[in-house]
């Protein structure tokens, strides 16, 4: 199933993070085919959504990133569940690639985090910001092309949403995330990152 755009190839890459090639990625992506790809696009969000926990949500303290090892673990934080959305839908050829908020992390207001999200490109809809990090109560995400539905607005002072795709996830959020020892770690000094600067960017990003 292949959107017919000429979208740079970065935006169906595998990669280290994004291993779509992984045989339980091909399988799960295989059972969540639709009839076009707005149907699969929805069918694959809505199960990373649902079936993946968020790590905070769900008191988990696995630290996950690689797209395969969110799934194999069941969980992960926003950025790692949007790890795995991308890998799923760029094995089924729709073009996918990360997109960011940076937002403070709780009510306190002491400390900012970077929350990760998924844009995607859907023939009649251009790109497509989404995000998968999963309901609770006081947040309701649905997959709604042409009408965007984040979980958190940008409101206090120094938060921001981005406007750029990344064909790959910052690298320094990648490595940050990595060398974390336990998502009780995280919650005591939630990662902040800054984009990557155009040299120092791994892969190539555009506009929405």
């Amino acid at each position: 199933m292949h959107n017919t755009i000429d979208i740079p190839a970065d935006f169906l890459a595998r990669s280290a993070i994004v291993d779509h090639d992984h045989p339980a990625i091909a399988a799960l992506a295989r059972s969540l085919a639709g009839a076009n790809a707005e149907e699969t696009a929805r069918n694959c969000f809505d199960w990373v959504r649902d079936h993946i926990e968020h790590s905070i949500d769900f008191n988990r303290d696995e630290v996950t990133c690689v797209a395969s090892e969110v799934l194999a673990a069941g969980t992960g934080l926003c950025t790692a569940k949007s790890h795995l959305l991308v890998a799923l839908l760029r094995r089924h050829g729709i073009p996918a690639g990360f997109c960011y908020q940076r937002l403070l992390f709780d009510e306190a207001g002491a400390a900012f985090c970077s929350h990760g999200l998924v844009a995607l490109w859907l023939d009649g809809h251009s790109w497509y910001r989404c995000d998968a990090r999963g309901n609770k109560p006081g947040i309701q995400c649905e997959f709604t092309p042409g009408r965007e539905n984040l979980a958190f607005a940008v409101q206090a002072p120094g938060e921001r949403l981005y406007a750029e795709v990344w064909a790959e996830p910052w690298p320094e959020l990648v490595s940050r995330t990595r060398a974390l020892a336990s998502i009780a770690d995280y919650r005591a000094a939630p990662l902040d990152v800054a984009p990557p600067t155009p040299s120092a960017a791994a892969s190539r990003h555009i506009g929405v």
